[in-house]
């Protein structure tokens, strides 16, 4: 899964994309070089961030969405909105992906069941404007686990197929350093359920406390080791900003296995 934001303040890439064809070009280099999936976002969900206006995050993500979808692009929409999931779907997204696991809108949950799509649910305490408060766990994977299982059987319940479901632990949302490494090294933990696992772990803030590099955009050789790893240990997804790189290493890594 390819990371296109088009946002003017997302965490490592903000600002890049505001002009639509730049985004659509970025997109199209991303499955020429390997991306299965582009998620397209609106809306920065990074700590600290302030909540967009609808009409802002539909303007951004709209054209780029009816662009990719031009070319068959399998595209998801990143997004805690059901009004902007909506209008995305309409243009030719295929996925939701929802940081909030379809809990922000009510409205989330009926429409994915009714409109029978994947959707990606995410773990996370608090809210990006309070940098996602909440580091106490006991045993962060089974905790995390168990959250992401619930939500899956709520999802169930309203109608949602269980192979329309993945798991995303949420890395980079209400963790501690310690806490992502275990759960990345838990990925097939987490999905011993039979859902698969989302890793997006590129360019985030822990890496830099690991490896002392400031600048998110530099931190693309650990992310692409992180990305190998995850994959190495169970999931089935991994969210990059540097397609070309990590398909290498994930090729490498599965011919060494």
């Amino acid at each position: 899964m390819a990371i296109v934001n088009v946002t003017p303040d997302s965490f490592s890439d903000g600002g890049e994309r505001l002009d639509p064809a730049q985004a659509i070009d970025d997109g199209l280099r991303f499955v020429s070089e390997g991306a299965d999936i582009i998620d397209v976002g609106g809306e920065s969900t990074r700590p600290g961030s302030q909540p967009t206006s609808p009409d802002d995050e539909l303007r951004r993500i709209l054209p780029v969405i009816e662009g990719l979808a031009l070319h068959n692009v399998c595209i998801s929409i990143d997004t805690r909105r059901a009004s902007i999931a909506r209008a995305a779907l309409d243009a030719g997204a295929r996925i939701v992906n929802d940081v909030s696991a379809l809990r922000d809108d009510e409205a989330m949950l009926p429409l994915v069941a009714s409109r029978d799509v994947e959707v990606v649910l995410m773990h996370r305490r608090g809210l990006p404007e309070n940098t996602f408060a909440g580091l106490a766990y006991v045993d962060v994977v089974e905790e995390v686990r168990q959250f992401l299982l619930e939500r899956a059987a709520v999802c169930q319940a309203a109608g949602v197929k269980r192979e329309r479901i993945a798991l995303d632990p949420g890395i980079g949302f209400g963790k501690s350093v310690a806490q992502e490494l275990e759960l990345i090294a838990g990925a097939s933990r987490l999905g011993d359920a039979g859902y698969p696992v989302l890793i997006g772990c590129s360019r985030k803030s822990f890496i830099g406390s690991l490896t002392g590099v400031p600048k998110a955009r530099d931190r693309d050789p650990a992310s692409i080791w992180l990305a190998v790893e995850a994959a190495r240990r169970g999931a089935a997804i991994v969210r990059v900003h540097d397609v070309a790189g990590t398909r290498q290493a994930l090729a490498v890594s599965m011919a060494m296995r």
